[in-house]
Protein backbone atom coordinates (compact mmCIF):
# COMPACT_ATOMS: atom_id res chain seq x y z
CA UNK A 1 0.00 0.00 0.00
CA UNK A 2 1.36 3.41 -0.98
CA UNK A 3 2.28 5.43 2.15
CA UNK A 4 0.80 8.65 0.81
CA UNK A 5 -2.49 6.92 0.03
CA UNK A 6 -2.63 5.39 3.51
CA UNK A 7 -2.04 8.81 5.07
CA UNK A 8 -4.80 10.35 2.96
CA UNK A 9 -7.17 7.57 4.03
CA UNK A 10 -6.35 8.33 7.67
CA UNK A 11 -6.88 12.03 7.07
CA UNK A 12 -10.30 11.32 5.60
CA UNK A 13 -11.17 9.48 8.80
CA UNK A 14 -10.35 12.63 10.75
CA UNK A 15 -12.33 14.79 8.32
CA UNK A 16 -15.30 12.44 8.46
CA UNK A 17 -15.47 12.70 12.24
CA UNK A 18 -15.19 16.47 11.94
CA UNK A 19 -18.07 16.50 9.44
CA UNK A 20 -20.28 14.69 11.94
CA UNK A 21 -19.34 17.19 14.66
CA UNK A 22 -19.94 20.16 12.37
CA UNK A 23 -23.34 18.76 11.40
CA UNK A 24 -24.21 18.49 15.10
CA UNK A 25 -22.68 21.79 16.23
CA UNK A 26 -22.90 24.03 13.22
CA UNK A 27 -20.42 26.44 11.69
CA UNK A 28 -19.82 28.21 14.98
CA UNK A 29 -17.98 25.27 16.57
CA UNK A 30 -14.48 26.50 17.34
CA UNK A 31 -11.18 24.86 16.49
CA UNK A 32 -10.60 24.11 20.17
CA UNK A 33 -14.02 22.49 20.48
CA UNK A 34 -13.50 20.34 17.38
CA UNK A 35 -10.04 19.25 18.49
CA UNK A 36 -11.22 18.43 22.01
CA UNK A 37 -14.15 16.37 20.77
CA UNK A 38 -11.75 14.28 18.70
CA UNK A 39 -9.19 13.92 21.51
CA UNK A 40 -6.53 15.87 19.61
CA UNK A 41 -4.61 19.02 20.34
CA UNK A 42 -5.73 22.09 18.36
CA UNK A 43 -2.29 22.35 16.76
CA UNK A 44 -2.29 18.71 15.61
CA UNK A 45 -5.87 18.94 14.35
CA UNK A 46 -5.06 22.16 12.46
CA UNK A 47 -1.96 20.55 10.97
CA UNK A 48 -3.90 17.56 9.64
CA UNK A 49 -6.51 19.82 8.10
CA UNK A 50 -3.96 22.09 6.49
CA UNK A 51 -1.92 19.21 5.10
CA UNK A 52 -4.98 17.45 3.71
CA UNK A 53 -6.94 20.33 2.16
CA UNK A 54 -4.61 23.33 2.29
CA UNK A 55 -7.06 25.54 4.22
CA UNK A 56 -8.01 26.06 7.85
CA UNK A 57 -10.68 23.95 9.58
CA UNK A 58 -12.86 27.08 9.81
CA UNK A 59 -12.71 27.58 6.06
CA UNK A 60 -13.40 23.91 5.51
CA UNK A 61 -16.48 24.17 7.71
CA UNK A 62 -17.82 26.78 5.35
CA UNK A 63 -17.30 24.43 2.40
CA UNK A 64 -19.47 21.81 4.10
CA UNK A 65 -22.57 23.96 4.51
CA UNK A 66 -25.64 24.06 2.34
CA UNK A 67 -24.84 27.72 1.78
CA UNK A 68 -21.61 26.71 0.12
CA UNK A 69 -23.43 24.32 -2.19
CA UNK A 70 -25.67 27.20 -3.24
CA UNK A 71 -22.62 29.41 -3.70
CA UNK A 72 -21.02 26.75 -5.89
CA UNK A 73 -24.15 26.70 -7.99
CA UNK A 74 -24.18 30.50 -8.28
CA UNK A 75 -20.47 31.07 -8.78
CA UNK A 76 -19.11 27.87 -10.30
CA UNK A 77 -22.00 26.54 -12.31
CA UNK A 78 -20.66 24.81 -15.39
CA UNK A 79 -22.55 25.18 -18.65
CA UNK A 80 -21.72 21.79 -20.10
CA UNK A 81 -22.02 22.90 -23.71
CA UNK A 82 -19.47 25.64 -23.08
CA UNK A 83 -17.20 23.24 -21.21
CA UNK A 84 -17.33 20.87 -24.15
CA UNK A 85 -16.49 23.66 -26.61
CA UNK A 86 -13.47 24.98 -24.74
CA UNK A 87 -12.14 21.58 -23.66
CA UNK A 88 -11.35 20.29 -20.20
CA UNK A 89 -10.02 22.62 -17.53
CA UNK A 90 -6.28 22.89 -16.94
CA UNK A 91 -6.27 22.44 -13.18
CA UNK A 92 -4.28 19.21 -13.29
CA UNK A 93 -6.94 17.25 -11.40
CA UNK A 94 -7.15 13.60 -12.29
CA UNK A 95 -10.51 13.45 -14.02
CA UNK A 96 -9.73 16.62 -15.99
CA UNK A 97 -6.54 15.35 -17.57
CA UNK A 98 -5.89 11.70 -16.82
CA UNK A 99 -9.07 9.82 -17.68
CA UNK A 100 -9.76 8.11 -20.99
CA UNK A 101 -12.77 5.92 -21.49
CA UNK A 102 -14.64 3.57 -23.75
CA UNK A 103 -18.10 2.06 -23.39
CA UNK A 104 -19.37 -1.48 -23.69
CA UNK A 105 -21.70 -1.98 -26.66
CA UNK A 106 -25.45 -2.04 -25.90
CA UNK A 107 -25.57 -5.70 -26.91
CA UNK A 108 -22.78 -6.66 -24.52
CA UNK A 109 -24.44 -4.63 -21.76
CA UNK A 110 -27.68 -6.54 -22.25
CA UNK A 111 -25.81 -9.77 -21.53
CA UNK A 112 -25.13 -8.50 -17.97
CA UNK A 113 -21.41 -9.20 -18.02
CA UNK A 114 -21.52 -12.70 -19.48
CA UNK A 115 -18.06 -13.86 -20.65
CA UNK A 116 -16.51 -10.84 -18.87
CA UNK A 117 -13.84 -11.21 -16.18
CA UNK A 118 -13.87 -8.41 -13.60
CA UNK A 119 -10.96 -8.07 -11.17
CA UNK A 120 -11.42 -6.41 -7.79
CA UNK A 121 -9.51 -5.19 -4.76
CA UNK A 122 -9.80 -2.90 -1.74
CA UNK A 123 -7.73 0.28 -1.46
CA UNK A 124 -7.45 3.21 0.92
CA UNK A 125 -8.57 6.50 -0.61
CA UNK A 126 -8.98 10.11 0.55
CA UNK A 127 -12.64 9.21 1.10
CA UNK A 128 -12.23 6.03 3.09
CA UNK A 129 -12.01 2.38 2.00
CA UNK A 130 -12.64 2.06 -1.73
CA UNK A 131 -13.58 -1.04 -3.70
CA UNK A 132 -12.08 -0.86 -7.19
CA UNK A 133 -13.16 -3.17 -10.01
CA UNK A 134 -11.78 -3.40 -13.52
CA UNK A 135 -11.58 -5.43 -16.69
CA UNK A 136 -8.63 -5.82 -19.02
CA UNK A 137 -9.73 -2.54 -20.63
CA UNK A 138 -9.97 -0.35 -17.54
CA UNK A 139 -11.73 0.49 -14.29
CA UNK A 140 -15.43 -0.35 -14.41
CA UNK A 141 -16.40 0.24 -10.80
CA UNK A 142 -15.44 2.24 -7.71
CA UNK A 143 -17.50 2.11 -4.53
CA UNK A 144 -16.92 3.71 -1.13
CA UNK A 145 -17.56 1.84 2.11
CA UNK A 146 -17.20 4.63 4.69
CA UNK A 147 -20.98 4.98 4.99
CA UNK A 148 -22.38 1.85 3.33
CA UNK A 149 -20.01 -0.71 4.86
CA UNK A 150 -17.73 -3.15 3.05
CA UNK A 151 -20.24 -5.98 2.58
CA UNK A 152 -22.97 -3.75 1.18
CA UNK A 153 -20.50 -2.00 -1.14
CA UNK A 154 -19.25 -5.32 -2.48
CA UNK A 155 -22.76 -6.68 -3.05
CA UNK A 156 -23.80 -3.43 -4.73
CA UNK A 157 -21.07 -3.60 -7.37
CA UNK A 158 -21.35 -7.38 -7.83
CA UNK A 159 -25.05 -6.97 -8.64
CA UNK A 160 -24.29 -4.56 -11.50
CA UNK A 161 -22.93 -7.36 -13.71
CA UNK A 162 -24.44 -10.61 -12.37
CA UNK A 163 -23.20 -12.85 -15.19
CA UNK A 164 -19.54 -11.77 -14.98
CA UNK A 165 -16.75 -13.79 -13.38
CA UNK A 166 -15.18 -11.91 -10.45
CA UNK A 167 -11.54 -12.46 -9.46
CA UNK A 168 -9.80 -10.85 -6.50
CA UNK A 169 -6.55 -9.34 -7.84
CA UNK A 170 -5.65 -5.99 -6.21
CA UNK A 171 -2.11 -6.00 -7.61
CA UNK A 172 -3.47 -5.94 -11.16
CA UNK A 173 -5.56 -2.88 -10.31
CA UNK A 174 -3.05 -1.12 -8.05
CA UNK A 175 -1.46 1.24 -10.62
CA UNK A 176 -4.87 2.44 -11.76
CA UNK A 177 -6.10 2.82 -8.16
CA UNK A 178 -3.07 4.84 -7.10
CA UNK A 179 -3.51 7.18 -10.05
CA UNK A 180 -7.25 7.39 -9.44
CA UNK A 181 -6.74 8.66 -5.91
CA UNK A 182 -3.85 10.98 -6.69
CA UNK A 183 -0.90 9.06 -5.23
CA UNK A 184 2.49 10.04 -6.70
CA UNK A 185 0.71 12.80 -8.62
CA UNK A 186 3.89 13.85 -10.41
CA UNK A 187 3.94 10.49 -12.19
CA UNK A 188 0.27 9.92 -12.91
CA UNK A 189 -0.54 7.67 -15.83
CA UNK A 190 -3.82 7.87 -17.71
CA UNK A 191 -6.59 5.94 -15.97
CA UNK A 192 -8.64 3.92 -18.47
CA UNK A 193 -12.34 3.53 -17.77
CA UNK A 194 -14.54 0.81 -19.20
CA UNK A 195 -18.12 2.01 -18.85
CA UNK A 196 -20.73 -0.71 -18.53
CA UNK A 197 -24.19 0.77 -18.81
CA UNK A 198 -27.28 1.41 -20.89
CA UNK A 199 -27.01 3.97 -23.73
CA UNK A 200 -28.74 6.75 -21.75
CA UNK A 201 -26.54 6.10 -18.75
CA UNK A 202 -23.40 6.30 -20.88
CA UNK A 203 -24.52 9.69 -22.26
CA UNK A 204 -25.08 11.03 -18.74
CA UNK A 205 -21.74 9.73 -17.47
CA UNK A 206 -19.97 11.26 -20.46
CA UNK A 207 -21.60 14.61 -19.60
CA UNK A 208 -20.42 14.28 -15.99
CA UNK A 209 -16.85 13.83 -17.22
CA UNK A 210 -17.02 17.29 -18.79
CA UNK A 211 -17.59 19.09 -15.46
CA UNK A 212 -14.27 20.64 -14.34
CA UNK A 213 -12.94 19.99 -10.86
CA UNK A 214 -14.21 22.51 -8.30
CA UNK A 215 -17.35 23.25 -10.32
CA UNK A 216 -20.87 21.86 -10.29
CA UNK A 217 -23.93 21.50 -12.47
CA UNK A 218 -27.61 20.63 -12.03
CA UNK A 219 -29.58 17.57 -13.00
CA UNK A 220 -31.58 19.75 -15.36
CA UNK A 221 -28.44 21.03 -17.08
CA UNK A 222 -27.24 17.45 -17.50
CA UNK A 223 -30.55 16.54 -19.15
CA UNK A 224 -30.26 19.57 -21.43
CA UNK A 225 -26.67 18.71 -22.37
CA UNK A 226 -27.62 15.25 -23.66
CA UNK A 227 -30.55 16.58 -25.69
CA UNK A 228 -33.31 15.33 -23.36
CA UNK A 229 -34.38 18.38 -21.32
CA UNK A 230 -37.55 16.72 -20.04
CA UNK A 231 -35.78 13.60 -18.79
CA UNK A 232 -34.52 15.11 -15.54
CA UNK A 233 -35.79 12.22 -13.43
CA UNK A 234 -34.21 9.61 -15.72
CA UNK A 235 -30.97 11.58 -15.74
CA UNK A 236 -30.99 11.70 -11.94
CA UNK A 237 -31.41 7.93 -11.86
CA UNK A 238 -28.50 7.50 -14.28
CA UNK A 239 -26.33 9.75 -12.09
CA UNK A 240 -27.19 7.58 -9.11
CA UNK A 241 -26.28 4.43 -11.03
CA UNK A 242 -22.82 5.69 -12.00
CA UNK A 243 -20.58 2.72 -11.15
CA UNK A 244 -17.27 4.64 -11.20
CA UNK A 245 -17.69 7.18 -8.43
CA UNK A 246 -15.16 10.00 -8.07
CA UNK A 247 -13.57 9.50 -11.51
CA UNK A 248 -16.96 10.03 -13.13
CA UNK A 249 -17.84 12.97 -10.86
CA UNK A 250 -21.51 12.41 -10.03
CA UNK A 251 -20.80 14.27 -6.77
CA UNK A 252 -20.73 17.49 -8.85
CA UNK A 253 -24.44 17.23 -9.73
CA UNK A 254 -26.72 19.32 -7.48
CA UNK A 255 -30.38 20.17 -7.31
CA UNK A 256 -31.49 23.40 -8.95
CA UNK A 257 -32.08 24.84 -5.47
CA UNK A 258 -28.45 24.25 -4.53
CA UNK A 259 -29.32 21.27 -2.35
CA UNK A 260 -26.90 18.37 -2.52
CA UNK A 261 -29.54 15.87 -3.57
CA UNK A 262 -28.73 12.23 -2.95
CA UNK A 263 -25.50 10.32 -3.25
CA UNK A 264 -25.25 6.58 -3.68
CA UNK A 265 -22.37 6.16 -1.21
CA UNK A 266 -23.71 8.58 1.42
CA UNK A 267 -24.06 12.36 1.58
CA UNK A 268 -21.07 12.81 3.95
CA UNK A 269 -18.86 11.32 1.23
CA UNK A 270 -20.35 13.65 -1.41
CA UNK A 271 -19.88 16.68 0.81
CA UNK A 272 -16.29 15.70 1.57
CA UNK A 273 -15.55 15.31 -2.15
CA UNK A 274 -16.99 18.74 -2.98
CA UNK A 275 -15.16 20.35 -0.09
CA UNK A 276 -11.90 18.60 -1.03
CA UNK A 277 -12.09 19.91 -4.60
CA UNK A 278 -13.23 23.40 -3.62
CA UNK A 279 -10.47 23.79 -1.06
CA UNK A 280 -7.81 22.65 -3.50
CA UNK A 281 -9.06 24.94 -6.23
CA UNK A 282 -8.72 27.93 -3.89
CA UNK A 283 -5.63 26.88 -1.94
Amino acid sequence: MNVQTMEEGYHYGVIRRAIELIDAGGETMSLDDLATRMNMSPAHFQRIFSRWVGVSPKKYQQYLTLGHAKALLAERFTLLEAAQNVGLSGTGRLHDLFVRWEAMSPGDYARKGADLTIYWGWFESPFGPALVMGTERGICGIGFAAEAGAEATMQDLLSRWPQAAFVEDPMRLRPWALSAFGAASDRLEPVPLYLIGAPLQIKVWEALLRIPSGQVTTYGELAQSIGQPRAVRAVGTAVGRNPVSWLIPCHRALRKSGGLGGYHWGLPVKRAMLAWEAARSEA
